[in-house]
């Protein structure tokens, strides 16, 4: 087998009203229901699938928890402004601009924390 690319991932959140906030109104996204209810955020031709902590979606990780991931989305937004939209709506930048190193090359980082305590990064190419 060999992988082409990424479909979609899941996160455990404890509020999907609260994550959906999060990601609709600081990143972007789209909000988007499908399959009997369950809540996904589209963004480009991907999708994250919100399972709430409560009652987790079989099947699911071994140990579902929100808070645990560390996640990297790439916008074509410079990531200062990016940084200045997000002061507007209270969320905290806990780091950068900083130099890191992506799948495809060099990029220029900020992170924050989503609702959950996931670490997020948001980035531009360099």
């Amino acid at each position: 087998m060999r992988s082409v690319t990424l479909d979609h991932l899941v996160l455990t959140v404890a509020d999907i009203e609260q994550t959906c906030r999060f990601y609709v109104d600081g990143l972007g996204m789209e909000r988007r229901a499908f399959a009997g209810g369950r809540v996904a955020l589209h963004f480009g031709r991907q999708k994250i699938n919100l399972h709430p902590a409560s009652a987790p979606i079989a099947p699911h990780a071994r140990r579902p928890t929100p808070g645990s991931a560390d996640l990297c989305f790439l916008t074509a937004t410079p990531v200062e402004a990016v940084a200045a939209a997000l002061a507007k709506l209270g969320i905290d930048i806990v780091e950068g601009p900083v130099e890191r190193s992506g799948a495809q090359g060099p990029l220029r980082s900020i992170y924050c924390h989503d609702p959950d305590g996931n670490l997020i990064e948001i980035a531009n190419r360099r």
